[in-house]
């Protein structure tokens, strides 16, 4: 099969969850011996159109800021949709695979699909709904609401990447039963042979040298100002506690002034962005990942942390999609989004009061469907399907 994948931010120069789904399945995709395109924003030098990992990538446009003040920019946005019809037309494909964030580009697919009579797929990665209004205000939110509900209406062979944006989805009119859930993945085999920083071992977790990780981009909705407050409310019973911050954005030298205000900075290590490897390795270094987020499409870190054998603890809000993959009091708690409910779901993990060693052997059980030749098995399926 020829098969375009249309996305703006393109791993590995924009890194995160819905990044690095399209990369690992279009190169596994290319090694089955499909030949795959990826249509993004121009993040490399050179040539617009060059080879990598198996795949032929396409710059649309020049590279523009995604954020604008914290939030996802709409020009940009509406430039990569323009910028995409002519260069999606030049050639013919079997299938078009569009991520359905930042909406616009999702109505030229739906174009193009149109006039060449080419298969589009639409894979939402999240479902914002009433979220928008939430996130740019009254006005521009309903603006966002109302693009949303209009790529709702014009998708088709839609793809849910958990059963969390499934559900969400079908608020916003498409059938359940024209839905299909095709969940992110990770490379089991990898993260197994990854080293743990400071050379923990299974048998020994009281090795480990974090008592807590959060790793994600640091912006308001992964409320890391509430994990910060939480530890300062475990000092008193954990005094040698610590912590972990893996990410970088906007508001982390708020968080650093905060952390000094709640007299935690000795207590947390502000590490940056990390590369994968080093990221499992601070992962596996860990007793509890915490991702306190407000919205999350999915949570790819809790499966890479259920991997690493490390029980979550995460949030009940509305749009945090990940708190569907923590079975409470199995691998990991879900508790209200408030520091001391935070700090009261850690302190369980690390009071020794619970079967710590039995929590994580379920949590790594869990991963294997999430296993990547798995997830890729499943996509082929449905695009075969298509045919």
């Amino acid at each position: 099969m020829k098969i375009a994948f249309v996305y703006d931010a393109v791993y590995p120069w924009v890194k995160g969850g819905a990044e690095m789904r399209v990369h690992e399945l279009g190169k596994r995709l290319a090694a089955r011996g499909n030949e795959m395109h990826l249509f993004g924003i121009k993040w490399w030098e050179g040539e617009d159109i060059i080879e990598y990992e198996g795949m032929t990538l396409h710059g649309v446009c020049d590279a523009r800021e995604l954020y604008v003040g914290g939030k996802r920019s709409i020009s940009e946005a509406i430039v990569f949709s323009v910028k995409l019809f002519p260069r999606l037309r030049k050639e013919k494909f079997d299938l078009i695979d569009v991520s359905v964030f930042p909406y616009f580009s999702c109505f030229t697919v739906k174009a193009i699909s149109v006039l060449s009579k080419t298969p589009a797929v639409f894979t939402w990665h999240e479902v914002w709904d009433g979220y928008w209004s939430e996130y740019l205000g009254r006005w521009k939110g309903f603006f966002g609401q109302t693009v949303e509900k209009a790529v709702a209406k014009i998708s088709s062979n839609d793809i849910a990447v958990s059963d969390w944006t499934k559900n969400r989805l079908e608020t916003l009119g498409v059938p359940g039963e024209e839905i299909t859930v095709v969940p992110n993945g990770i490379d089991l085999k990898w993260i197994s042979i990854i080293e743990p920083e400071g050379g923990w071992t299974f048998a020994n977790p009281e090795r480990k040298i974090y008592d807590l990780i959060f790793a994600g981009r640091l912006i308001k909705e992964k409320n890391v100002d509430v994990l910060l407050r939480a530890v300062a409310l475990l000092k008193a019973d954990f005094p040698g506690i610590r912590g972990c911050i893996v990410g970088d954005g906007p508001e982390k030298e708020a968080l650093l002034k905060l952390a000094d205000e709640l007299g935690v900075r000795c207590h947390v290590d502000f590490a940056g962005f990390q590369e994968y490897e080093a990221l499992i390795g601070k992962i596996k270094a860990s007793k509890v990942l915490v991702l306190p987020s407000s919205r999350e499409g999915f949570g790819m870190v809790v499966i890479e942390a259920f991997a690493c054998g490390v029980p979550v603890v995460t949030v009940k809000e509305k749009y945090n999609a990940a708190q569907g993959l923590v079975e409470d009091g199995v691998d990991g708690f879900v508790v209200e989004p408030g520091e001391g409910e935070l700090a009261e779901g850690v302190r369980k993990l690390l009071g020794g009061s619970l079967n710590y060693k039995e929590m994580s052997e379920y949590a790594t059980r869990k991963t294997e469907k999430y296993e990547w030749e798995e997830v890729l098995t499943k996509l082929n399926s449905f695009y075969e399907e298509l045919m």
